[in-house]
């Protein structure tokens, strides 16, 4: 019996924890213009330290077209979850997971010889997903998390 006191007080004090967490929701980046209002999710949320980022496609904002070839695409897209990640307040290498779908396995090289270069330190984990055909003809969707560092 003299157990269940502390044991309630550390369950109390959790839940106090979880609820003072703070959620903030970011508008999705790199959405063209005429899409800007039409997308029922958020880009990304941030609860504590945890920024959870929607599925990004490498499309340009300003003509809603997809990048003319894999390398162009690759960069608009991490171009969108660099500008996504800086916004909450968190760098490229606070992403700690990320998963790719691509519409061409082909293009597995293209991407990373592009992707290397928006990381200073250790690499997230990551998938590298064949997805045969993305939303808009992209080439490229990528969403992830990032944990803020201390």
């Amino acid at each position: 019996m003299r157990y269940v006191a502390p044991a309630l007080l550390a369950m109390l004090l959790a839940t106090a924890s979880q609820a003072a967490t703070k959620v903030k929701h970011f508008a999705p980046e790199g959405v063209p213009a005429s899409l800007t209002n039409a997308p029922p999710f958020s880009g990304a949320v941030l609860a504590g330290n945890t920024l959870y980022i929607a599925g990004t496609t490498d499309h340009d904002p300003a003509t809603g077209k997809p990048g003319a070839d894999a390398t162009i695409g690759a960069k608009m897209v991490l171009d969108s979850i660099k500008k996504t990640v800086e916004n909450a307040g968190l760098t490229m290498d606070d992403l700690v997971w990320v998963q790719i779908f691509a519409s061409d396995i082909k293009d597995f090289a293209a991407f990373n010889a592009v992707y290397r270069t928006y990381f200073k330190g250790s690499m997230p984990a990551r998938a590298f997903i064949g997805a045969r055909s993305l939303l808009g003809g992209a080439h490229f969707e990528v969403m992830g998390i990032a944990v803020k560092s201390k």
